[in-house]
């Protein structure tokens, strides 16, 4: 059997007035991601560990903001697109576990629901997908509410 491991990360910054979507799940906040796409940053850092992790580059490449096909996209739909590809590779997903780092809101409520969309797009079982929340104890841009991280790490196998 042949294993692989990828790891992504993400960033956005916070401004009032927009959606936050987070791991494929709206969450309630006045305050949003801004972004080219939806700004989905555990579900952009998801695709970079799986592009990762399969050498097919990184979503940037497959997905780039200068691109106006890609604007205002569901990062679900970017998702299942990766997924593809991963696939058409011969790769499937062993685990997931991805780490989201935000001041507010706190997010622990929403995390059930996040592995079951994250589980539904990518077609693996719930217990196959890892999503924690942390804040950074006011420290950095985190912190002073400016803006939100998350990194993920995947292990793909084939054979």
């Amino acid at each position: 059997m042949d294993f692989r491991i990828g790891q992504g990360y993400d960033v956005h910054r916070i401004e009032a007035g927009l959606p936050m979507w987070l791991a494929g799940v709206h969450v309630p906040s006045e305050f949003g991601f801004v972004a080219h796409s939806d700004g989905d940053v555990a579900i952009h850092a998801l695709c970079d560990a799986l592009l990762g992790a399969a050498a097919l580059g990184d979503i940037g490449k497959l997905f780039p903001d200068t691109s106006s096909e890609w604007k205002d996209a569901d990062s679900k739909d970017l998702l299942r697109i990766v997924m593809e590809r991963i696939r058409e590779k011969g790769w499937e997903v062993s685990n997931a576990d991805i780490t989201i780092a935000l001041q507010a809101p706190k997010i622990g409520p929403y995390i059930a629901r996040m592995r079951d969309v994250l589980a539904s797009v990518m077609d693996i079982e719930k217990d196959q997908v890892s999503v924690k929340a942390t804040t950074t104890e006011r420290l950095g841009f985190v912190g002073r509410g400016e803006g939100c991280e998350s990194w993920a790490v995947v292990l793909l196998r084939r054979g």
